[in-house]
């Protein structure tokens, strides 16, 4: 046994993937087993572990993915967004850099325990907090060409994996961690692999639409692959995804820095979206999560006045939101704000090119894009279903009970 972060693990006794499924609302999968697309997943549902979890708030890819890997919330491993306001520096930034991390993963803690670990990502952008202080296989769809021995622990995966790099605004992104995962599964047989996918197909098209249904019937192969090479199988979602729009389906953004902004004037408050990367076509850096810093003595007058804001769900100051959605309380704003499910935050419309955007608008960080399927191709007895399970409690199931 090893412990991390509080939480003990098993060293696994056969090879154990855990998948983080980006922006996998539950009603897909229900979509497309109806559709008759997976029926490997149908299997499992049927005599595997199927229950339906939380994930962390903000409802975003970074922090969601290393609270999987850390077995633990924002509030311990420090990751509270994809993007953030230091303000020590008093700069802006992308908390893509492993400085951020206050936690270890238990990938390192794995691999330093002596078993072989693999990671692998559609999103470079994730790469370096995933592997962070871990010995092993970590590389990306993204940039595979560019990966080494050196670098990312393996060399030559265009040709191991048997295709091209894929666009990074495709399907074929993930589908290229799905197809190294067991390229790498039958040539090195790692002990542990970690899968992270991107959600460029749910941003575009919801449950049941067929693409949507195709990605997931593609996903259902890789799937039967996996469990047919013997593996522990755990699948889990970073968030749901929800659409974000207007009668008419334009989209349904607050702007929040020019709510503000008319409030007390321009200069003295900082809307900052965590939701923000650089992958902007997605959806538009437009998320249900923001969070404000303001003049002290403004705080309880512009909560007042977002509380009154039609499609506004919650407004919390520093502490309680810390408290309620188990945050770093140093790395947020004087104020969270959370939408409803139908209406997205931005800044000033000014900031905001939707140009690229592909409409209907889809996209995700609040509340109500909270569940996530958590699946497992194994039974496991004596589960309380009642309890409130977490996507980051999927490690857990997959070394503790499904080994």
């Amino acid at each position: 046994m090893l412990t991390v972060n509080g939480r003990s693990y098993a060293a696994p006794r056969q090879p154990t993937v855990v998948i983080c499924v980006d922006g996998c609302e539950p009603d897909y999968i229900a979509q497309a087993v109806a559709a008759g697309r997976m029926p490997t997943m149908k299997r499992w549902l049927r005599d595997g572990t199927a229950l339906v979890a939380d994930c962390v708030v903000p409802s975003f890819t970074n922090p969601n993915n290393l609270s999987i890997v850390t077995g633990a919330p924002p509030s311990v491993h420090g990751i509270c967004g994809n993007y953030l306001f230091d303000a020590a520096s008093g700069t802006e930034v992308m908390m893509n850099d492993p400085k951020w991390l206050r936690a270890p993963t238990l990938l390192a803690a794995l691999a330093d325990g002596g078993a072989s670990v693999a990671v692998i990502t559609a999103k470079d952008k994730l790469r370096r907090l995933l592997g962070h202080g871990m010995r092993g296989i970590c590389f990306s769809s993204e940039k595979a060409d560019q990966a080494s021995e050196a670098e990312n622990g393996i060399g030559d995966v265009l040709p191991l994996v048997g295709m091209p790099v894929p666009d990074v605004y495709s399907a074929e992104l993930s589908e290229f961690v799905f197809a190294a995962s067991v390229k790498l599964l039958a040539t090195r047989r790692p002990d542990v692999l970690y899968l992270s996918t991107t959600d460029y197909i749910q941003h575009k098209h919801a449950p049941g639409d067929p693409d949507a249904n195709r990605f997931y019937a593609m996903f259902d192969r890789y799937l039967g692959e996996l469990d047919a090479a013997g593996a522990v199988v755990a699948m889990t979602a970073d968030h749901g995804m929800n659409a974000k729009v207007r009668l008419d389906a334009s989209p349904n953004v607050i702007y929040l820095q020019d709510c503000v902004d008319a409030w007390l004037g321009a200069g003295r408050s900082r809307v900052i979206l965590p939701i923000t990367d650089p992958y902007v076509v997605h959806h538009g850096a437009l998320g249900s999560f923001a969070t404000i810093y303001l003049p002290e003595e403004a705080v309880d007058a512009v909560r007042a006045g977002l509380l009154e804001t039609p499609g506004i769900e919650v407004v919390l100051p520093r502490d309680e939101a810390a408290a309620r959605f188990e945050l770093p309380a140093d790395r947020i704003g004087d104020l969270v704000v959370v939408s409803e499910r139908s209406v997205v935050l931005g800044t000033s419309i000014a900031r905001h090119d939707l140009s690229q955007l592909e409409l209907p608008l889809r996209s995700h960080g609040g509340i109500s894009e909270q569940r996530v399927p958590l699946v497992l191709n194994r039974p496991i007895e004596g589960l309380d279903t009642k309890r409130r399970w977490r996507n980051f409690d999927a490690f857990d199931l997959a070394l503790n009970h499904a080994q």
